[in-house]
């Protein structure tokens, strides 16, 4: 019997994941207009730019510029993505990027170590750092995410016990300050997902997770089984996802050889999806297929989007209703 949601909430990542592992730096005029078009569709939610070392990503290296280009419209959340203090603090002063905390956990030691110089468990810890850091300047928590948690590269298949372990941990965070965590996210974040996993795993974390917390899929395509994943997770009950605007990005880590990995799940293909199971998106889905189209013309390559290229069915329907008249 499925548990399928009504609703499901979007987080397009496009803009930050797309343009920030791209090898040249595109207009900023060019990244302004996608995240304004893109506003236009109903998504509420956009991830904008990254706060990181413009040493290392000098694609970044203008994010201040890119936040204060953008005409804003109401409703719609912009958020940037940080990765240590310096970052947050150049976000926090940043006046047009909307700041909400969020909990950074890992599943895989090995994938911690890597990103941050400490093991899993050690960055649960100082997830309470975070904690005062967000309290000092009035910020809410907004969701946790723990990374690899369906496998690593690095360390191979990951025990779900280790990922259960990180949920209880941000429960326990945010219960330390009097809060309940809003959203708890379980990220894939190198492609070794698979639909009996995803029911598996979202099973197991439901188990912790107080009732009141949402559960989230962060989910990359890079062996083909993303939009499957999405569907097993629907069917599960889970009704938040992150997307990526015509397939933009890709995780650096799941590449092999000079092969490109894929980014996260395509969100006009996801958007197609739920559509086609009565599941209602909040996004035009057209519209969403036009910001598709434009991120494949800045790039200036064809990108991984399939409803890009064949277009939604509703085109036809409406020939079919139509001769039918």
């Amino acid at each position: 019997m499925s548990d399928r949601p009504k609703k499901v909430f979007i987080r397009e990542e496009g803009p930050r994941e797309g343009f920030q592992i791209e090898p040249q730096i595109f207009p900023l005029e060019d990244r302004v207009r996608l995240v304004e078009a893109l506003a236009e569709t109903g998504l509420t939610h956009i991830q904008v730019a990254s706060f990181v070392s413009p040493k290392r990503v000098p694609q970044m290296a203008d994010s201040e510029a890119f936040f204060a280009a953008l005409r804003k419209k109401p409703g719609v959340h912009y958020s940037g993505l940080w990765l240590n203090e310096a970052g947050f603090h150049r976000a926090r002063a940043c006046p047009n990027v909307d700041l909400s905390g969020r909990i950074s956990l890992y599943a895989s030691d090995a994938f911690a170590r890597q990103n941050n110089g400490c093991g899993a468990e050690e960055m649960l810890e100082r997830q309470y750092a975070w904690m005062d850091l967000y309290d000092q300047f009035g910020i809410e928590v907004e969701a946790a995410m723990v990374m690899a948690a369906f496998g690593c590269n690095r360390e191979g298949p990951i025990a779900p016990a280790k990922v259960v372990r990180m949920a209880k941990g941000a429960v326990e965070l945010c219960a330390s300050r009097g809060k309940i965590l809003p959203k708890f996210y379980l990220a894939d974040t190198m492609g070794w997902g698979n639909p009996d996993q995803v029911r598996r795993l979202v099973g197991a974390v439901r188990e912790v997770l107080p009732d009141e917390t949402l559960l989230g899929l962060h989910l990359h395509d890079t062996r083909g089984l993303g939009l499957a994943n999405v569907l097993a997770a629907l069917e599960m009950g889970v009704s938040l996802f992150d997307g990526s605007v015509a397939g933009l990005g890709g995780c650096p880590f799941a590449g092999h050889g000079d092969s490109r990995a894929a980014g996260n799940v395509c969100t006009e293909d996801l958007v197609f999806l739920c559509e086609e199971l009565g599941i209602e998106t909040g996004v035009d889905l057209d519209a969403l297929i036009d910001c598709a189209r434009l991120a494949e013309r800045i790039i200036g390559r064809p990108l991984n989007g399939r409803l890009m290229k064949a277009g939604s069915l509703n085109a036809y329907r409406a020939i079919v209703q139509e001769a039918a008249q």
